[in-house]
Parts: C-alpha cells; sequence; structure tokens
C-alpha cells in the first residue's frame, strides 16, 4: 500500500513538471540554432553550404530566415519536408501570421485557431485549446513547433528547463539574480556567462512583466 501511493506521487509529479514546460516537446524537428554541422548535413536536401549559412546566420531569431536560406536551393515539397524536420520554436504570442504559415501542415483554419486564443500563457492552454479541433497526436505535433514566452521573475525551474539547450547551471542563474528590472539587466547578468549571441538566443524565450 505505502510502494503504490509512493508510485502515484511520482506520475502525479512527472506529470506536474511536464504540463510547467513552457516550450512543446520536441519529438521529431531539431533546432536550427543548436544543431551541430553533422546533424544539419544530414537533414533532406541540407548540402554543406545550407548547413554553413545557417550556422554563420546563428542566432536564428525566425524561420523565415531558414526559409530563405533553403529557399535558394529548394522549392516546394523539398522544402516544406525539410522544414518538418528544422524548425525553430515560434512564441505564439508574437509570431507573424507568414511565419506561422510555415508550421509544417498547418492549414488556414488552424493559423486561425492558433492566432484566436492569443495570448497564451501556456503550453497547457494551448494543448487545451488546439485539442478542441485535432486528436492528441496533432496536437503533439504542432506542440513541438511552439512555445509561450515566460517571466523571468516567476517561471518555474522546470518552465526554464524547456528552453532548448538549457542547462541546469543555467537555470540557476536565470534564478540567481532575480528580481530582474529590465532586460538590460538580464543581458548583463546572463552575459558573464555566455557569449552576446547566446544571451539574444535564450532572450527570445522570456520576458519580465
Amino acid at each position: 500500500m505505502h510502494i503504490a501511493k509512493i508510485i502515484t506521487t511520482l506520475v502525479c509529479l512527472s506529470f506536474s513538471h511536464a504540463g510547467s514546460a513552457q516550450v512543446g516537446a520536441n519529438a521529431n524537428a531539431i533546432n536550427p540554432n543548436l544543431a551541430k554541422k553533422g546533424e544539419l548535413t544530414a537533414l533532406p536536401g541540407v548540402t554543406t553550404a545550407i548547413a554553413d549559412k545557417i550556422i554563420k546566420a546563428r542566432p536564428i531569431s525566425s524561420n523565415l530566415q531558414i526559409d530563405k536560406i533553403i529557399g535558394d536551393n529548394l522549392s516546394g515539397k523539398d522544402k516544406a519536408t525539410l522544414l518538418a524536420k528544422l524548425f525553430l520554436p515560434i512564441n505564439l504570442n508574437t509570431v507573424s501570421d507568414e511565419e506561422l504559415g510555415l508550421v509544417p501542415g498547418i492549414s488556414r483554419k488552424m493559423k486561425h485557431e492558433f492566432e484566436e486564443y492569443r495570448p497564451y500563457t501556456s503550453i497547457k492552454q494551448f494543448q487545451r485549446e488546439i485539442g478542441k479541433y485535432v486528436d492528441d497526436k496533432e496536437v503533439a505535433r504542432f506542440e513541438q513547433y511552439v512555445f509561450v514566452p515566460m517571466d523571468l521573475n516567476s517561471a518555474s525551474s522546470d518552465a526554464f528547463r524547456s528552453i532548448p539547450g538549457m542547462s541546469r547551471k543555467m537555470v540557476h542563474e536565470f534564478e540567481e539574480y532575480r528580481p530582474y528590472t529590465s532586460m538590460q539587466q538580464f543581458r548583463r547578468e546572463i552575459g558573464k556567462y555566455v557569449d552576446d549571441k547566446e544571451v539574444s538566443r535564450l532572450e527570445r524565450y522570456v520576458f519580465i512583466k
């Protein structure tokens, strides 16, 4: 009986932690800001030249940049196939209509639904609202391409850990300097540990109320 309670508690904690993530679980797409050159060239249609252009453009802030880079070499179905595997998580609250249209497999109706429920406060809300129109499998597929920005002063450790490429040490540093009063302060403090490009990459996932 005691063991059963422990197992139940652990399961509940597991779901609680997963639910506090603010960046969608990435099952298939790799992040263009984090992928190694070999990972990029292993993708369909990515030549060494394309991989070099992507790496040089970092930190990439929009999938429109990726679209432009690969658009010089790929088109139509080949480009769509690649974008399904190489995608930068989009900010659900600020993404442009044009960039939203690059989400693999998104329809005009679903674009409307993504925008309809702004502002999003959590991935859980996204799951709930989009789940009104598609099944759980399709919600999970869409989820890997999106994120909801998190408040630097109130986000949980689990939320910070969901940021792509986030280390345990960096989660500690994010929390160490609370309360933040400005993004300039964030850049200054986190800039003690990583270079300007990495600060810029991390910055797109956070805000200050």
